[in-house]
């Protein structure tokens, strides 16, 4: 309990039962949980946790810092509590969700962003992932794509 007070109140977040609920939901949770996905596992552990609140908080510690969502194209967003620095691959067939080791990546120049300011950056690769190639018979991982045969 005290880990998750201790990060809230880093990120200037006030400490409730609602939000320690969510943020120990998402620290327990290996995958990348949708908002509903959230509201279900929150609820679980406090019923009295309404959809709006579970919502509303998801969103302040998206906003905070605390908490990151990753975009998957024509699905849900999913949601990651933030810890260790990593990066994500996102299947395009089967749309699934999967850490990644980090591992640098350079920062854009200044030019490339004009006179905007870079916060923070991730790198979410995309393509297919193990289960998705070991299904398609003419995928293979040695030539990065389709089988010539």
């Amino acid at each position: 309990m005290e880990e998750i007070r201790h990060r809230l109140d880093a990120h200037g977040v006030k400490f409730t039962p609602q939000r320690y609920c969510l943020m120990a939901f998402l620290m327990e949770n290996e995958g990348h949980p949708t908002a509903a996905e959230i509201f279900d596992g929150v609820n679980r552990l406090d019923p009295r946790s309404s959809r709006a609140t579970v919502y509303r908080n998801l969103k302040d510690m998206v906003e905070a810092g605390l908490v990151r969502e990753v975009a998957v194209e024509g699905r849900s967003a999913r949601f990651d509590a933030k810890g260790i620095p990593h990066h994500h691959f996102i299947c395009d067939k089967c749309g699934g969700v999967e850490n990644m080791t980090w591992f640098d990546v350079p920062r854009p120049p200044a030019g490339a962003v004009g006179d905007r300011v870079v916060r923070e950056y991730e790198l979410i690769l995309r393509g297919l992932c193990s289960s998705c190639v070991a299904a398609s018979p003419t995928l293979s991982v040695r030539t990065g794509g389709i089988s010539t045969g």
